[in-house]
């Protein structure tokens, strides 16, 4: 019998369900330096450049819809003010292309975010996000104020009795807000998903095996073989192969 290799009490180096030393992560390489050079401020300040930025893009967003959407008709006849047009659907219209135009700035906004900032991020997405809403209502206020006065008293009796005048231009549908932030939202995480980094694979080092762990059963004691043994002598035969005869 001979004596096993490896102490009774002493785990193997092999062993794959041992405890990591404390101190030590799985992670390490790429990942590890990725994770130290993530600086939270700096993350927040370009999410806050990135709000501020589609925000202020709202006034071109007012300008074009003040510029192309249709006006609704009024007139007047010194005691009321009317519809020229009661069948008209230029109030739908006016909504309709606030929506379209919406839906573009989301887009453009959402591509300009990700060439900005390819690796995302929570804060610069929040950013784009609340920056579209900001955006959205700063071009219908902006929008309105471009265009024809509010006051539509004051205009009917400026302008006098059966003359068209347009009217406010209003956004009845609220809802048309939103399509800015929802359009960036969709377009962004389909860049992120298609043309964004890849995170690198974690690189495993646990380190040099502890001095613990579950014992290691001693491999069981083989048996000696047995002597050989000789088998028993034959008879020698003739020189002619005939074999003796008793």
């Amino acid at each position: 019998m001979t004596a096993p290799l490896t102490p009774p009490h002493q785990p193997p180096h092999d062993d794959p369900w041992q405890t990591p030393p404390p101190g030590l992560s799985p992670y390490s390489g790429a990942g590890a330096e990725r994770d130290s050079d993530f600086d939270l401020k700096s993350e927040l300040r370009q999410g806050v450049a990135v709000l501020v930025a589609v925000a202020l893009v709202g006034l071109a967003l007012g300008l074009l819809w003040m510029w192309l959407a249709p006006r609704v008709p009024l007139v007047s006849d010194d005691t009321a003010v009317f519809l020229k047009d009661t069948e008209g659907e230029e109030a739908i219209a006016a909504d309709g292309t606030f929506l379209l135009l919406a839906l573009g700035f989301g887009v453009l906004s959402a591509v300009l975010v990700f060439l900005f900032r390819r690796r995302g991020g929570i804060a610069v997405v929040a950013g784009l996000a609340l920056g579209g809403v900001l955006g959205s209502v700063l071009a219908w206020k902006f929008g309105a104020w471009l265009g024809p006065t509010s006051d539509v008293v004051a205009h009917a009796r400026a302008v006098g009795k059966g003359v068209t005048f347009d009217a406010p231009l209003e956004l009845n549908a609220k809802g048309v807000l939103l399509a800015w932030p929802v359009a960036a939202m969709v377009v962004h995480l389909a860049l992120t998903a298609l043309f964004g980094p890849r995170d690198p694979e974690p690189e495993w080092d646990w380190g040099p095996a502890p001095m613990y762990g579950t014992p290691h059963t001693p491999p069981a004691p083989q048996a000696s073989p047995a002597p050989h043994m000789p088998e028993a002598s034959q008879a020698p035969r003739r020189p002619g192969g005939d074999e003796p005869r008793g």
